[in-house]
């Protein structure tokens, strides 16, 4: 349900800002900006704006297709009392996720005042590497067409995004991918460091 509420919401402020570029270039993500007008609020208010409608659709397909299950996955270890509140802690792995993931390219772009970016990728990834981590050999649609095992394509990702960010040459924040799907990989051991014995034993060990 919160995934549900995450994605519409997106939608709808990304579908405005899509018609209101003075909309669009007041709350994007300029780390120029953040660091000369302490305008911190463009941390949060980016990951609810998107480049264009394909960019919009695959964020969303993709944090709708995993969100619902990291939710039940959550729902499921608050009901053995592992953890307090499974909506809370899908709300506070998204947005702190935002956050996170944006700290690198923050450091890196912060005198830069013609740096921008919008997107939930980072958010978004860490919802996708959550899920991983409860289903690490659940086959995963590369480009959706080839199948894989979580854990083959986590690594994969974590691999180009790691060299597409040191190369920073397309428009594509790399590092808020990467970051977002570590921070992903790390959140449900923050809940319950137990949790490891589940992942190992889901890899057959």
């Amino acid at each position: 349900m919160v995934t549900i509420i995450i994605v519409i919401t997106t939608a709808i402020i990304s579908f405005i800002a899509f018609q209101n570029p003075v909309l669009m270039s007041r709350y994007d993500f300029s780390p120029y900006r953040i660091a000369e007008r302490k305008e911190y609020f463009r941390f949060i208010s980016h990951a609810f704006l998107h480049a264009d409608w394909i960019h919009l659709f695959i964020n969303m397909i993709v944090l709708f297709s995993f969100g619902i299950y990291v939710e039940r996955e959550f729902k499921f270890l608050e009901n053995s009392g592992q953890i307090y509140s499974g909506w809370i802690s899908f709300l506070v792995l998204y947005f702190s996720a935002i956050i996170l993931s944006s700290l690198t390219t923050f450091i890196k772009k912060k005198k830069d005042p013609y740096y921008v970016a919008v997107g939930a990728s980072g958010a978004v990834s860490a919802v996708l590497f959550t899920s991983i981590f409860f289903s690490p050999l659940e086959k995963i649609l590369l480009y959706g067409i080839l199948p894989m095992p979580g854990i083959v394509f986590g690594v994969l990702y974590l691999g180009y995004s790691s060299y597409m960010g040191k190369k920073d040459k397309d428009h594509i924040n790399h590092d808020a991918h990467l970051w977002g799907a570590i921070y992903g990989i790390i959140y449900p051991l923050v809940l319950d460091p137990s949790l490891i014995n589940r992942f190992i034993h889901q890899l057959g060990y």
